[in-house]
């Protein structure tokens, strides 16, 4: 009896730290996780560059739908290469699905870029235009950072409207490339794609290749001619 009891004690003591340990990782871990809208290229820089514009008169609403990142981050916005006084906002790690922030007021037209404050790193900063980004990917070509499509609503749930759907890579130097760490749904907000034709790129080499090809079999035919014309005159 004596010997059930210690078991029950030891069983109940076991279970009473356990729970405190899940308790302490519980309070000190971020997830916040909306419906997704998947980058279609997991492990792939993206080659679509996008150039936002204020669609009308009148103030951009950025809709916070997410994050799955472990860095600490901060969003604001650029207008004109100014950054708004609405400054920055919607912490990834305290802020709730669906929070709205109100970025600053727009005129129809004018160029807007979306910046990422990093407080886990001191406050660097990413920018959604790949041109910026030199100085966050140490220093080398910057690379693109975001991946934005149109969003019609629903699936991001807690009430964030139609817009347009705007998400962070967060890492240095392109990261895992996954395009999901915080995520974004903005009011009153146009964009331009442009991709990158890797195709057209490699297309030189193509024709180099192709160019060598050529003179290759122009020179064993010709070879072949001569050895043929050598054994004619010979016989």
């Amino acid at each position: 009896m004596k010997v059930l009891l210690m078991s029950v004690k030891i069983a109940n003591k076991v279970f009473s730290v356990g729970l405190s340990v899940l308790t302490l990782l519980a309070a000190n871990t971020h997830f916040a996780f909306a419906g997704t809208i998947p980058y279609p290229n997991p492990g792939t820089l993206n080659p679509t560059t996008y150039t936002f514009t204020a669609a009308n008169t009148g103030d951009v609403i950025a809709y916070y739908a997410g994050s799955t990142a472990s860095y600490e981050n901060q969003l604001g916005m650029l207008i004109n290469g100014v950054q708004s006084s609405s400054g920055f906002g919607l912490d990834d790690h305290t802020t709730a699905l669906g929070t709205a922030f109100n970025l600053g007021h727009v005129t129809k037209g004018d160029t807007l870029v979306f910046d990422l404050k990093v407080l886990s790193l001191g406050g660097l900063i990413v920018y959604s235009d790949p041109s910026m980004n030199s100085a966050y990917d140490n220093g080398g070509p910057g690379l693109n950072h975001v991946y934005s499509t149109p969003y019609s609503g629903g699936s991001l749930g807690n009430n964030i409207p139609n817009g347009t759907f705007v998400a962070f890579e967060d890492l240095r130097g392109g990261g895992d490339k996954n395009y999901n760490d915080e995520d974004f749904v903005f009011t009153n907000v146009g964009s331009i794609s442009t991709t990158t034709n890797s195709a057209a790129v490699s297309e030189p080499s193509s024709i180099v290749a192709f160019g060598l090809g050529a003179i290759g079999f122009i020179a064993f035919t010709i070879m072949k001619r001569r050895q043929k014309s050598q054994f004619v005159a010979f016989t």
